[in-house]
């Protein structure tokens, strides 16, 4: 008697509840952006760290161009100076620009990249899912500094656990 087995993958998320969870980390950092008064966006700073703007323009030079890379092999040049976004309206705009980039080139994405090795900007090399990690924790990490300069202004930043 022959008999089969059929295996399959155990898998902690699926690909949709990842970009969930990614653009409910966004979700808190727009809040948290919005939470800043313009003047102190562009200029308050604590202990020689760069201003919420700077680390901003950081992190659109990464995330949407980062779905973009993962999923046509198209990696941008590492720009975060964006000398154009000049306002908080701007950053806003631009914010909520590359939210729907990631959105947009999500689906092309495919399963096997996420495995696959990926050279980010032309210098970070991994796989598609650890730089993608390194893109999330990358914006907590900045977004920590934003709630910093939030409580030095007398500011309540917005819950981080409110993401979704």
């Amino acid at each position: 008697m022959e008999t089969t087995t059929s295996s399959t993958t155990a898998q902690i998320i699926d690909k949709d509840q990842l970009l969930t969870h990614w653009l409910g980390h966004r979700k808190v950092t727009r809040r948290t952006l919005e939470a800043f008064p313009e003047k102190d966006l562009f200029e308050f700073s604590i202990g020689g760290m760069r201003t919420f703007a700077q680390l901003t323009k950081e992190l659109l030079a990464m995330d949407g161009p980062t779905a973009k890379g993962l999923a046509t092999d198209e990696w941008e040049a590492f720009d975060e100076e964006k000398t154009e976004l000049t306002t908080k309206a701007a950053l806003l705009s631009a914010y909520d620009d590359a939210t729907s980039t990631i959105e947009k080139y999500w689906k092309a994405i495919t399963m096997e990249k996420f495995q696959e090795k990926v050279v980010a900007f032309g210098q970070y090399e991994g796989t598609g899912y650890s730089t993608l990690f390194y893109i999330i924790d990358n914006e907590t990490h900045h977004r920590a500094q934003g709630f910093v300069y939030l409580r030095a202004l007398g500011i309540t930043p917005p819950n981080f656990w409110e993401q979704y």
